[in-house]
């Protein structure tokens, strides 16, 4: 028998406190180390302040990870191997440990990859997940929209600086989320007018957090929006 402890992935949904399943709850409380994304300035992460409520720090060990945000391979390399290192320590001194994510750990989180590495690296060790409630599921929610009904097509992508393709996925699909909108937000207003559908267009930022937007599509021209944005095109 192993006496590693389990990593657990832990979706904790998109804002929301009370968005956390009964499951994650659980292993949040059952688990002695919580992993978390950390900001470099030292702020809370989205995923750290979900679950904020729910943590006695004093209680836990809480393991701040470092994921720059760089395309630059030797310090993605560097610092994700660090990471995993660190996790692995506590693993091997039997504790289990709960890697809070926003959204679902298996969906466009950085989880994945820290998955990925533990398995190549370690593996040894036990790798549970929990799902958890994605933004786009609360997006819908939010906005009162139906995403799918009987045969509908629905799409998520991450939006990029491509209009041709853009404007394919909202031709070619009864509805699309467009995650990390907000580096493209000019390019695809230009495609929503193109096809005259900016009035089937949604905008929200942080959605179900504290800090939600729901945004008027027609001034969003030129705003700078945040990263945990998303646009819903429901034809």
């Amino acid at each position: 028998m192993s006496n590693l402890g389990i990593l657990y992935g832990l979706g904790v949904g998109p804002g929301d406190p009370e968005l956390i399943t009964v499951k994650a709850f659980r292993v949040i409380q059952e688990s002695p180390v919580i992993a978390y994304p950390k900001k470099l300035k030292g702020s809370k992460s989205y995923a750290h302040r979900i679950v904020d409520v729910y943590i006695n720090p004093e209680e836990k060990d809480m393991l701040g990870l470092v994921f720059p945000m760089t395309k630059d391979e030797a310090v993605l390399e560097r610092e994700w191997t660090k990471s995993v290192e660190l996790v692995y320590e506590k693993l091997q001194a039997g504790k289990d440990v709960a890697f809070v994510t926003e959204g679902d750990p298996l969906l466009y989180s950085t989880f994945i990859h820290m998955m990925k590495l533990m398995q190549d690296k370690h593996p040894d060790v036990e790798i549970r997940t929990v799902p958890g409630i994605s933004s786009f599921n609360g997006s819908a929610s939010r906005l009162g929209i139906a995403l799918a009904d009987g045969d509908d097509r629905v799409a998520i992508i991450p939006a990029y600086d491509n209009y041709e393709a853009m404007r394919e996925a909202i031709e070619t699909h009864d509805a699309v989320v467009f995650i990390k909108v907000a580096k493209v937000i000019d390019l695809m207003l230009e495609v929503l007018r193109d096809l005259d559908l900016l009035d089937k267009a949604s905008v929200v930022t942080k959605v179900t957090s504290d800090e939600e937007i729901i945004w008027d599509v027609r001034e969003l021209d030129g705003v700078d929006l945040e990263y945990l944005t998303l646009m819903v095109v429901r034809k």
